[in-house]
């Protein structure tokens, strides 16, 4: 089987890394052109904007070790550093699809719950949740160069799995940012899943392995659900995805650096 392949010039590279770092970061980046380039065609480089948000929570988690805090302090300024770096915008996500799902007893009801700005119970458990599981598995790395690898490789490879899912699934609604981002072509989608695959290998072949199989699971565990609930993806679906993603790779990362 002969794999798609996706050609882009330089100019167009250095682009779509541009756009990914000024859509899931808040980083002050200047303004760029981007000749024409949308989210749906740069988002293979998603992992290369989780990657520098992994970097900013490695370094916040060696710095505040370095002063003497212990772990579990370290970990929870790491895990501050990654929320503000993005903007909570992937915790907004898993927000209000908790809230969705969780409070809609008819597809258009969860859509339209998904839009509310308020947060509900459901979406209040779902965030302390998510918090307390990464933080809880960031705890048992013992040292900076594994909290590197461990954020590293969960922050890339969680955004790796978005193109797919964009790719597999339809938009939910008409309008709203997932339909206004554009089809992703399974190039692209390729392209953003190996690239986000390759800093697994920074948990061991071993822990690579069983993060690439719960991830799998996790991806697959989520598509049919958005399929069932709302019968395609949204913006918020894409970011509980990315959330489900990284709590994955954590837990692996806790045993596999451990």
């Amino acid at each position: 089987m002969k794999l798609p392949k996706i050609t882009l010039s330089p100019r167009q590279v250095l682009d779509d890394i541009a756009l990914c770092l000024v859509f899931f970061t808040r980083l002050p980046l200047p303004v760029f052109d981007y000749r024409g380039r949308g989210l749906a065609a740069a988002i293979w480089a998603a992992p290369i904007a989780g990657l520098v948000v992994g970097l900013i929570g490695a370094i916040v988690f060696a710095t505040a070790e370095r002063f003497g805090l212990a772990i579990g302090p370290s970990a929870a300024l790491a895990l501050v550093a990654t929320v503000a770096t993005t903007g909570c915008l992937h915790e907004d996500g898993l927000s209000d699809v908790a809230d969705g799902f969780g409070g809609g007893k008819s597809r258009g009801r969860k859509l339209e719950i998904m839009r509310d700005s308020r947060i509900g119970a459901y979406g209040a458990v779902a965030l302390a949740l998510s918090l307390l599981i990464r933080w809880s598995a960031l705890s048992q790395v013992v040292e900076p160069t594994q909290a590197l690898f461990a954020l590293v490789a969960a922050h890339a490879a969680s955004r790796g799995v978005l193109g797919a899912f964009m790719h597999l699934l339809p938009p939910a609604r008409s309008d709203g940012l997932s339909a206004g981002a554009g089809t992703v072509s399974l190039e692209t989608a390729i392209a953003g899943a190996v690239l986000g695959a390759i800093p697994l290998l920074l948990l061991g072949l071993g822990g690579a392995t069983a993060a690439l199989i719960l991830l799998g699971l996790f991806f697959a565990a989520f598509h049919a659900l958005c399929l069932n609930q709302i019968e395609g993806q949204t913006g918020d679906a894409v970011g509980a995805l990315q959330q489900l993603s990284e709590i994955a790779v954590l837990l692996v990362a806790s045993v596999a650096l451990s």
